[in-house]
């Protein structure tokens, strides 16, 4: 029979495993997906179930006289996973939750003091719900694998047969969360989660660990910057218009004709996904804009964000409308250009390249999302004289 050591290595590596495979098929299919990995400490509280203590000491003719529980203890968790979508991610880690114990005296005069060590792996399923682009809400949903290391002593008339008892087994896994990024690359998170453990001695019980931890993610994979080439109506030249007179000839030329110019920027060019801040990359290619343009004599700017149809109407119209004053807000303080003259306007899905027949379907997989890019753009409309 092989021994818990090397059960438990056996187990390990099989969990390691199929984690692996997991993350390894995600990240084939998903483009816009990303992973992570973090870690969490917290306070971590079991349920002792002192009824069936007194029950045991009782069986040999033991009165139980007082019980009193160390029920509580510092814990920790170290894990990585892989988000699928804004909506579905995969985790998996090593978590220990701490050691907790008893004290029983019994008449005729004894004690029974024991304690046990609770660690083991996880592997979880993440629902997301994202209330803005940096904070977020998960339930989490899983197995662990946990190790019970049980360790007895009596005293007086009690008498432990089996001091160091062992067990490993499997059981469910349950969490909520929250989750703030207060960067592109780190985030703080929050979560309470409940462990079902089965200790050594046939008992049942829950471990509930609430903690606070730090996720760092290793970043999404983006396409590199593309903006379409602009459309640009380009101006008559001044026409001469001859006034006869009795005086000598006298010239005059004609007001400039008006310039109307329209640029189309892909929000992947500018934008990580599902974000409105304006990456190195997005500057990169607005500064080329406003190179252009130098020497215009503008009226107006018009702004205009524009998404897919993937999500709700009000979240789509909120996303393409902060995009569009994002790009306002760089060019105003690069360039220096005259906030007054230039407008925002959030589009939302209302004015697609797309065609329904082109882009089937209204589940956001990675085939989905890549057909629907066309969409999510940003539209830069110049009006005025050169």
């Amino acid at each position: 029979m092989k021994s818990d050591h090397s059960k438990w290595a056996n187990v390990s590596g099989k969990l390691s495993l199929l984690s692996l495979a997991i993350l390894a098929s995600t990240c084939a299919l998903a483009d816009d997906s990303y992973g992570y990995g973090g870690a969490n400490l917290g306070r971590s509280r079991a349920s002792i179930d002192d009824a069936r203590i007194s029950a045991g000491l009782s069986g040999p003719g033991l009165t139980t006289t007082s019980i009193s529980d160390d029920n509580r203890d510092a814990g920790y968790k170290i894990y990585g996973g892989y988000q699928v979508s804004k909506n579905f991610a995969f985790e998996g880690g090593y978590f220990d939750l701490g050691r907790f114990g008893f004290n029983a005296s019994t008449v005729p005069t004894g004690t029974l003091s024991g304690n046990i060590r609770l660690r083991g792996l996880n592997l979880d399923a993440l629902g997301i719900i994202p209330f803005t682009e940096t904070f977020s809400a998960f339930a989490r949903v899983g197995v662990n694998y946990a190790q019970a290391r049980d360790a007895f002593a009596g005293t007086g008339i009690v008498n432990v047969l089996d001091p160091h008892p062992r067990q490993n087994a499997f059981n469910p896994t349950l969490g909520l969360g929250l989750q703030y990024a207060f960067s592109d690359s780190f985030a703080l998170r929050a979560e309470l989660e409940r462990h079902r453990i089965s200790d050594a001695v046939g008992n049942r019980g829950d471990v509930d660990m609430s903690s606070v931890g730090l996720v760092y993610r290793f970043g999404a994979r983006t396409p590199a910057p593309r903006a379409a080439a602009p459309a640009v109506l380009a101006p008559a030249p001044p026409a001469a218009v001859v006034v006869a007179a009795p005086e000598p000839m006298i010239v005059m030329a004609a007001p400039a004709p008006p310039v109307a110019r329209r640029v189309s920027f892909s929000a992947e060019s500018l934008f990580g996904f599902d974000k409105a801040v304006v990456r190195p990359e997005g500057r990169t290619v607005l500064d080329q804009f406003t190179n252009d343009i130098r020497g215009t004599q503008y009226d107006k700017i018009t702004v205009e964000g524009h998404t897919d149809r993937l999500g709700t109407n009000a979240y789509n119209q909120k996303l393409s409308l902060e995009r569009a004053e994002s790009v306002k807000a760089y060019l105003v303080s690069t360039d220096r250009l005259d906030a007054s003259k230039i407008m925002t306007v959030g589009k939302g899905e209302s004015t697609s390249v797309t065609r329904p027949e082109d882009c089937k379907g209204n589940k956001p997989t990675p085939a989905l999302i890549a057909c629907l890019q066309a969409d999510r753009r940003v539209e830069i409309e110049v009006s005025g004289t050169r």
